[in-house]
C-alpha cells in the first residue's frame, strides 16, 4: 500500500504567513503540522510515499528530504497549480500503480493516527474508504450524506445547503477503481476536479465505498484560528523537559519543555509551554499554550496562547495573546505620541480640550 500526500496549496488563509511560507510547514509545538502526517502514515506500516508539490516546492523537499529521517521513502510529484484534489490523484497515476493507497492532505490534523483505519480497509478492501466527523459549518466542507442503513449515499463538496453536518475528514483510502472515476469526471464550478466527484461517480456506478464517523480530534489547519486550537491539543500532551538553562529568579510552572541552548532569565513560564533550542526568554511571561521556536527572543514581554517562528523576537510589548508571529518578526512598542495641543485659532473662539 502506498500514501499520497497533497502539498501544494497556496495557504490563502493563512496569509501573510504562506507568502514566504509553505502552509504544511507551519510548525505546531515547533514541529511542521505535515510532519505529523507523515509520522500518522509511517506508524500504519506504509513507507512509500508521494508528495504533491506546487509553488513551495524546494522548502518542502529541503524540510523533508527523502524522507529517511521519518522512517518513509518520498517520491515528488510537481503540480503546476491547484487543481482539485481528483487532479492530484490524476497526476500521481505513474507513482501510484496498481497499488492501494491512502491520501492524506498535507495540512490536516488527526489525534491518534490512522493506523486503525489503515488496517480496516486492508481486511475489507472497498474501492473507497472515506472518514467522516460532525462539523458545525458544514458549508465549508465536503459533507456526505448517509442512507438508513448508515451507506454512503450522495456526497457534495462546499454545498449552500447541507444535507447533513458530516464532513469528509482529509484522508481518503483508494483501490485502484478510483483511476477510471477521476478519469470520468468534469471539473467543478470551481474549475477543479473534486474527489467528491469521482467518489459520487464510484457510488452512482454501485461500488463499494464505505466510511468510517470520527469521533476524535481532527483539524483542517488551514486558517490561524484552526492553527492555534492544534497547537493548543498537541501541548496537551506535552511532557516537561529542561535541556537548557533556567536561571534561579525564574519560575517553572506545569509542563513546560525548553530544549537545548535556550537561556531563561527572571522570567515565569507556565506550561503546557515548548521553548525551542537557542531561544532567549527574559523578564517576561510566557502564558500556557504557547510555542516558541528556535532562536527566538522574548524579552520585558508577556505572551500567551501563541505560536512564535523561528528567529523572531519580542522586546517591551505588555501582552500579545492568539498570535501566529512568523520568521524573523521584530515586535515592539510604538513610539509616544506627544501629548501637546498645537492650536492656531481665530478671535472670539471656544475650544473644548479634554484633559
Amino acid at each position: 500500500m502506498k500514501a499520497l500526500v497533497l502539498s501544494g496549496g497556496a495557504g490563502t488563509r493563512l496569509r501573510p504567513i504562506t507568502h514566504t511560507s509553505a502552509k504544511q510547514l507551519v510548525p505546531v509545538a515547533n514541529k511542521p503540522v505535515l510532519f505529523y502526517g507523515l509520522e500518522a502514515i509511517a506508524e500504519a506500516g506504509i513507507t512509500d510515499v508521494g508528495i504533491i508539490v506546487g509553488d513551495t516546492a524546494p522548502e518542502i523537499r529541503e524540510a523533508v528530504g527523502d524522507g529517511s529521517a521519518l522512517g518513509i521513502d518520498v517520491t515528488y510529484i510537481p503540480q503546476d497549480e491547484p487543481r482539485g484534489l481528483a487532479h492530484a490523484v490524476l497526476i500521481a497515476r505513474d507513482f501510484l500503480g496498481d497499488d492501494d493507497f491512502v491520501m492524506y492532505l498535507g495540512d490536516n490534523f488527526i489525534v491518534g493516527g490512522i493506523t486503525g483505519l489503515v488496517e480496516e480497509f486492508r481486511a475489507e478492501r472497498p474501492e473507497a474508504q472515506i472518514l467522516l466527523t460532525k462539523v458545525p459549518n458544514p458549508t465549508a466542507f465536503g459533507v456526505a450524506e448517509l442512507d438508513a442503513q448508515g451507506r454512503v449515499a450522495s456526497l457534495e463538496e462546499k454545498p449552500k445547503e447541507p444535507k447533513s453536518d458530516l464532513a469528509l475528514v482529509g484522508v481518503y483510502l483508494f483501490t485502484p477503481a478510483v483511476h477510471e472515476a477521476v478519469r470520468s469526471i468534469k471539473p467543478s464550478w470551481r474549475g477543479e476536479l473534486e474527489i467528491t466527484h469521482a467518489i459520487q461517480w464510484l457510488i452512482d456506478q454501485q461500488r463499494d465505498v464505505r466510511s468510517t464517523t470520527i469521533s476524535g480530534y481532527w483539524k483542517d489547519t488551514g486558517n490561524v484560528t484552526d492553527m492555534l486550537e492544534v497547537n493548543r491539543s498537541v501541548l496537551e500532551t506535552l511532557k516537561a523537559v529542561i535541556e537548557g538553562t533556567v536561571d534561579e529568579s525564574s519560575e517553572i510552572i506545569g509542563r513546560v519543555r525548553i530544549e537545548a541552548g535556550a537561556k531563561v532569565t527572571s522570567s515565569r513560564i507556565v506550561g503546557p509551554v515548548i521553548i525551542g533550542a537557542d531561544a532567549v526568554i527574559s523578564d517576561s511571561y510566557v502564558g500556557p499554550f504557547t510555542s516558541v521556536s528556535e532562536g527566538c527572543r522574548i524579552e520585558d514581554s508577556e505572551i500567551e496562547y501563541s505560536i512564535v517562528l523561528r528567529g523572531a523576537s519580542i522586546s517591551g510589548v505588555r501582552r500579545v495573546e492568539a498570535s501566529l508571529i512568523g520568521r524573523d518578526v521584530e515586535v515592539t512598542p510604538a513610539p509616544r505620541n506627544p501629548s501637546a495641543h498645537r492650536l492656531v485659532l481665530g478671535d472670539h473662539s471656544k475650544v473644548q480640550i479634554s484633559s
